[in-house]
């Protein structure tokens, strides 16, 4: 079901960024399974696939870091970084998959009700070699013009900078541009770029979206393409906020 906040003007709308894990794929088991493997080697206890999952979403340093304990010796946090990172490297597409629906989603986005044309990119926290390896593995490469990771500038999300440098690539403004995932990190990242947010609730991280609302909550794939055809207000029952103003920066 549609949720909707703040009503995205879909006439508006050129670029849609989306975020990876839990957006596009679900990759919490290789991740969790290359966390694992990391554990085990250092000879430390393994942990569960869903505890692991709610450490994702914040870059591949923050993942171990979390699952190490957050470690004060540096020396051994490289080298657990560095394990994972090459066993990740190798396991990656074991188990991830795109999510049902994703594809024909993508489908429907890439054109707007009026026929034009709108541009598709990732912006994802994990790092950007594996981000784009599994986006062309899995079929996805054709749908979007860039995809950036978390190590492809200073900073990551929620910081606007990657969202930003891809708004004029695509040389389009902030207020139309929608940036797409499953954590507050992209909600964030959203609103300090004075973008608008779409929130999924089926991702990795749901529950961070219930106190960092976005614009509008969908449940499945299948639900993205409505928010950006004409009469998307009446399909979720009218919104709390008919103000089709993009949020100021945070």
């Amino acid at each position: 079901m549609l949720k909707i906040r703040r009503i995205i003007p879909p006439e508006k709308i050129r670029l849609l960024i989306f975020d990876l894990d839990g957006t596009l794929v679900d990759s919490r088991l290789d991740l969790a399974n290359s966390i694992n493997a990391m554990l085990r080697h250092f000879h430390r206890a393994e942990l569960p696939c869903e505890v692991i999952a709610n450490y994702i979403g914040d870059g591949a340093p923050m993942l171990v870091r979390r699952s190490l304990g957050d470690p004060d010796d540096e020396r051994f946090f490289k080298e657990a970084m560095r394990f994972f990172l090459d066993w990740y490297r190798e396991h990656k597409l074991d188990n991830t998959y795109v999510y049902p629906g994703i594809f024909e989603a993508l489908d429907r986005l890439r054109v707007a009700a009026n026929g034009a044309e709108r541009k598709l990119a990732v912006l994802s926290n994990k790092p950007v070699n594996p981000s784009r390896a599994i986006v062309e593995a899995l079929g996805l490469g054709k749908y979007f013009f860039q995809v950036y990771g978390g190590n492809s500038f200073p900073t990551k999300k929620p910081d606007p900078f990657g969202a930003l440098q891809l708004a004029g690539e695509a040389g389009v403004l902030p207020d139309q541009t929608v940036v797409i995932g499953d954590s507050h990190n992209d909600v964030l990242t959203a609103r300090n770029a004075a973008m608008w947010s779409l929130g999924l609730s089926y991702g990795l991280a749901p529950q961070s979206l219930v106190m960092t609302p976005p614009d509008v909550l969908v449940d499945t794939p299948e639900e993205i393409p409505l928010i950006f055809e004409p009469g998307a207000e009446t399909v979720a029952g009218g919104g709390q906020n008919d103000d089709v103003e993009p949020p100021s920066p945070s």
